[in-house]
Protein backbone atom coordinates (compact mmCIF):
# COMPACT_ATOMS: atom_id res chain seq x y z
CA UNK A 1 0.00 0.00 0.00
CA UNK A 2 3.10 2.54 0.63
CA UNK A 3 3.86 4.36 -2.40
CA UNK A 4 2.51 5.15 -5.69
CA UNK A 5 4.01 4.36 -9.04
CA UNK A 6 4.56 7.03 -11.45
CA UNK A 7 1.68 5.68 -13.35
CA UNK A 8 -0.54 6.26 -10.48
CA UNK A 9 0.64 9.63 -9.29
CA UNK A 10 -0.07 10.89 -13.00
CA UNK A 11 -3.22 9.51 -13.40
CA UNK A 12 -4.13 11.26 -9.63
CA UNK A 13 -2.57 14.75 -10.97
CA UNK A 14 -4.84 14.38 -13.98
CA UNK A 15 -7.92 13.76 -11.82
CA UNK A 16 -7.15 16.61 -9.44
CA UNK A 17 -7.33 18.80 -12.89
CA UNK A 18 -10.11 17.26 -14.47
CA UNK A 19 -12.12 18.22 -10.89
CA UNK A 20 -10.84 22.05 -10.94
CA UNK A 21 -14.10 24.49 -11.07
CA UNK A 22 -14.41 26.80 -14.18
CA UNK A 23 -13.69 29.97 -11.91
CA UNK A 24 -10.61 28.59 -10.33
CA UNK A 25 -8.31 31.34 -11.59
CA UNK A 26 -6.22 32.73 -10.72
CA UNK A 27 -5.11 29.08 -9.70
CA UNK A 28 -1.37 28.46 -8.84
CA UNK A 29 1.43 26.94 -10.62
CA UNK A 30 3.05 24.17 -9.22
CA UNK A 31 6.00 26.55 -7.58
CA UNK A 32 3.70 28.86 -6.04
CA UNK A 33 1.35 26.10 -5.10
CA UNK A 34 3.70 24.57 -3.05
CA UNK A 35 5.19 27.80 -1.16
CA UNK A 36 1.26 28.61 -0.66
CA UNK A 37 0.63 25.70 0.81
CA UNK A 38 3.92 25.80 3.32
CA UNK A 39 2.63 29.41 4.03
CA UNK A 40 -0.54 27.69 5.11
CA UNK A 41 1.80 25.26 7.16
CA UNK A 42 3.66 28.01 8.87
CA UNK A 43 0.20 29.90 9.64
CA UNK A 44 -1.22 26.96 11.09
CA UNK A 45 1.92 26.39 13.06
CA UNK A 46 1.88 29.60 14.59
CA UNK A 47 -2.66 29.88 14.93
CA UNK A 48 -2.83 32.50 12.38
CA UNK A 49 -5.20 30.88 10.14
CA UNK A 50 -8.98 31.10 9.67
CA UNK A 51 -10.35 27.77 8.39
CA UNK A 52 -13.70 27.49 5.93
CA UNK A 53 -16.16 29.80 4.15
CA UNK A 54 -17.82 30.63 7.20
CA UNK A 55 -14.77 31.12 9.37
CA UNK A 56 -13.20 33.09 6.55
CA UNK A 57 -16.28 35.72 5.52
CA UNK A 58 -16.66 36.29 9.00
CA UNK A 59 -12.86 37.66 9.45
CA UNK A 60 -13.03 39.31 6.00
CA UNK A 61 -16.21 41.26 6.95
CA UNK A 62 -14.25 42.25 10.20
CA UNK A 63 -11.56 43.74 8.87
CA UNK A 64 -8.78 41.18 8.69
CA UNK A 65 -6.09 41.89 6.65
CA UNK A 66 -4.69 38.58 5.04
CA UNK A 67 -4.22 36.08 2.07
CA UNK A 68 -7.11 34.14 1.20
CA UNK A 69 -5.98 30.98 -0.49
CA UNK A 70 -8.85 28.56 -2.07
CA UNK A 71 -9.52 25.17 -3.19
CA UNK A 72 -10.27 24.54 -6.84
CA UNK A 73 -12.27 21.24 -6.48
CA UNK A 74 -15.32 22.20 -4.19
CA UNK A 75 -18.69 20.93 -4.69
CA UNK A 76 -20.52 22.57 -5.44
CA UNK A 77 -19.35 25.17 -6.25
CA UNK A 78 -21.86 27.37 -5.15
CA UNK A 79 -20.23 27.39 -1.05
CA UNK A 80 -17.14 29.15 -2.41
CA UNK A 81 -18.49 31.67 -5.04
CA UNK A 82 -19.31 34.42 -2.68
CA UNK A 83 -15.49 34.09 -1.30
CA UNK A 84 -13.71 35.97 -3.90
CA UNK A 85 -15.99 39.33 -4.44
CA UNK A 86 -15.84 39.70 -0.76
CA UNK A 87 -11.94 39.30 -1.07
CA UNK A 88 -11.82 41.91 -4.30
CA UNK A 89 -13.99 44.45 -2.28
CA UNK A 90 -10.83 44.10 1.05
CA UNK A 91 -8.33 44.09 -1.11
CA UNK A 92 -7.37 40.77 -0.23
CA UNK A 93 -5.33 38.83 -2.43
CA UNK A 94 -6.32 35.74 -3.29
CA UNK A 95 -5.59 32.54 -5.16
CA UNK A 96 -6.64 28.49 -6.12
CA UNK A 97 -5.21 25.42 -5.31
CA UNK A 98 -5.96 22.56 -6.89
CA UNK A 99 -6.79 20.49 -4.16
CA UNK A 100 -9.22 20.80 -0.95
CA UNK A 101 -7.22 17.50 0.60
CA UNK A 102 -3.80 19.18 0.11
CA UNK A 103 -4.97 22.61 1.66
CA UNK A 104 -6.21 20.56 4.75
CA UNK A 105 -3.44 18.48 4.91
CA UNK A 106 -1.58 21.81 4.97
CA UNK A 107 -3.89 23.47 7.13
CA UNK A 108 -3.28 21.07 10.00
CA UNK A 109 -7.04 19.45 10.14
CA UNK A 110 -8.08 16.18 8.72
CA UNK A 111 -11.03 17.09 7.40
CA UNK A 112 -10.85 18.71 3.39
CA UNK A 113 -11.18 22.16 3.52
CA UNK A 114 -12.76 24.75 1.20
CA UNK A 115 -10.39 28.00 1.77
CA UNK A 116 -8.33 29.35 4.64
CA UNK A 117 -7.16 33.00 5.20
CA UNK A 118 -3.62 33.66 6.55
CA UNK A 119 -3.36 36.14 8.74
CA UNK A 120 -0.62 38.95 8.74
CA UNK A 121 -0.51 38.32 13.07
CA UNK A 122 -2.07 35.92 15.15
CA UNK A 123 -5.53 36.69 16.81
CA UNK A 124 -4.19 35.77 20.07
CA UNK A 125 -1.00 36.29 22.11
CA UNK A 126 2.37 37.83 19.92
CA UNK A 127 4.66 35.47 18.28
CA UNK A 128 8.46 35.77 18.97
CA UNK A 129 10.11 38.49 16.29
CA UNK A 130 12.30 36.05 14.60
CA UNK A 131 9.49 33.71 14.03
CA UNK A 132 7.11 36.83 12.84
CA UNK A 133 9.96 37.84 10.37
CA UNK A 134 9.91 34.18 9.02
CA UNK A 135 6.22 34.32 8.51
CA UNK A 136 6.44 37.86 6.90
CA UNK A 137 8.72 36.94 4.18
CA UNK A 138 6.80 34.04 3.34
CA UNK A 139 3.99 36.15 3.07
CA UNK A 140 5.05 38.91 1.37
CA UNK A 141 6.95 36.48 -1.45
CA UNK A 142 3.25 34.36 -1.60
CA UNK A 143 1.66 37.75 -1.94
CA UNK A 144 3.81 39.20 -4.65
CA UNK A 145 3.89 35.90 -6.70
CA UNK A 146 -0.11 35.90 -6.65
CA UNK A 147 -0.21 39.62 -7.58
CA UNK A 148 1.97 38.81 -10.41
CA UNK A 149 -0.26 35.82 -11.35
CA UNK A 150 -3.46 37.83 -11.36
CA UNK A 151 -2.23 40.86 -13.03
CA UNK A 152 -1.23 38.41 -16.15
CA UNK A 153 -4.95 37.23 -16.39
CA UNK A 154 -6.88 41.22 -16.15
Amino acid sequence: MGSDSEAEKSQKEKKKILALAPIAKPLAGKKLCKRTLKLVRRAAEHKCLKRGVKEVVKSIRRGNKGICVIAGNISPIDVITHVPILCEESDIPYVYVPSKEDLANAGATKRPTCCVLVLTKPTKGELGQEEQEKLKADYAQVVSDVSELTSSLF
